[in-house]
């Protein structure tokens, strides 16, 4: 997806853009960027406590990444969607098994014991979707707020949001309640740190 001339759009635009370029993505192309988000996950330092998610739809990303998590030895936690907009609950990962439908079409959940909102706070590492990621760590997401409300309750995790290499931009429309990403993740380029420090700039 092309993101010059992009710096003015607002969210709805940026989400319509994005979700339609990845919709329109060859099959091929995201069965390989799943595999290479995956070997990717296995070289980041490991953590005791991930809180991860299960992506759906043209989401990149996929179940081995999760399964790789726990081979390395981390405790899984995945989110469970409340009935009513407020923050996430979570329950543990153990396998596929450990899965079924939650309450969005598509959408699979974690079956085993709720562990309640502040579960998040137990992660080092969290994983988190999103449509795409500005230089500065600001993330975009599909609207509901569920993680921007779950985010703030956590302030010693490393939050990464995994995206496709495109989806890493300049700049994206910014509001105060923001959680910012430390990092993301990416199948071309692996784990980029945020913010990024402009060329020039003093470190």
């Amino acid at each position: 997806m092309r993101t010059a001339g992009n710096e003015h759009l607002s969210k709805a635009e940026w989400r319509e853009r994005l979700t339609g370029a990845r919709s329109a993505a060859p099959t091929a192309r995201r069965v390989a960027e799943a595999g290479a988000l995956a070997r990717h996950v296995a070289r980041l330092p490991r953590a005791t406590t991930v809180c991860g998610y299960v992506p759906f739809g043209s989401e990149p990303g996929s179940l081995a990444l999760l399964d790789v998590l726990l081979a390395a030895g981390s405790r899984v936690l995945l989110p469970v969607v409340p009935p009513a907009p407020g923050p996430l609950d979570w329950a543990e990962y153990t396998g596929s098994s450990s899965l079924a439908p939650g309450r969005f079409r598509g959408v699979l959940e974690p079956t085993g014991d709720r562990l309640g909102e502040s579960a998040v706070e137990l992660a080092e590492l969290v994983l988190v979707p999103a449509l795409a990621v500005d230089h500065h760590g600001v993330r975009l997401g599909r609207g509901a707020g569920f993680y921007d409300r779950s985010l703030g309750a956590t302030s010693r995790a490393d939050l990464v949001a995994i995206v496709r290499d495109e989806e890493l931009v300049p700049r994206l429309p910014a509001e105060p309640h923001d959680a910012l990403m430390s990092g993301v993740l990416l199948p071309g380029r692996g784990l980029v740190r945020l913010p990024l420090t402009p060329p020039g700039s003093a470190s």
